[in-house]
């Protein structure tokens, strides 16, 4: 049985993946790369996401890279999930999620965004050996 995620959880995923490196952002913000190439991203408050009753910038969004615009549609076209978008990252293989939202992700769910999000970085060889490993038997 699977349980709510927690930000702990995607640090400790994140920074368990492969030649994982967690970096500080422009404003000491945790930033995880492989082969230099960002996965997740905590993002500093930025005007393309704002609370929309207040006009407040988010403080919590976290950056998770998809493989693809498919990916990417899957996870914000639900108006009740916690992951979306913002016109800024029109064209751009991510989705966005509020640190405090993060809970109405399930754990399974996560680890697998985590690992597509590494893999969607990671270079065709450090792939190729990851999958190798995790393939279902």
């Amino acid at each position: 049985m699977s349980r709510s995620a927690t930000v702990a959880d995607v640090h400790r995923l994140a920074a368990g993946m492969p030649y994982a490196e967690q970096k500080s952002g422009s404003k000491d913000n945790p930033v995880y790369q492989v082969g230099g190439r960002t996965f997740v991203l905590f993002r500093n408050p930025r005007p393309d996401a704002v609370d929309p009753d207040t006009g407040e910038r988010y403080t919590d969004v976290v950056m998770l890279r998809v493989a693809d615009e498919q990916d990417k549609q899957a996870l914000v076209q639900d108006a009740r999930s916690p992951f979306f978008t913002t016109p800024h990252f029109d064209g751009h293989a991510s989705v966005l999620v509020r640190a405090s939202r993060i809970g109405e992700v399930e754990l399974e769910e996560l680890t697998e965004i985590v690992a597509d999000a590494w893999l969607s970085r990671a270079s065709a060889a450090r792939r190729r050996a990851w999958l190798e490993q995790h393939r279902p038997e």
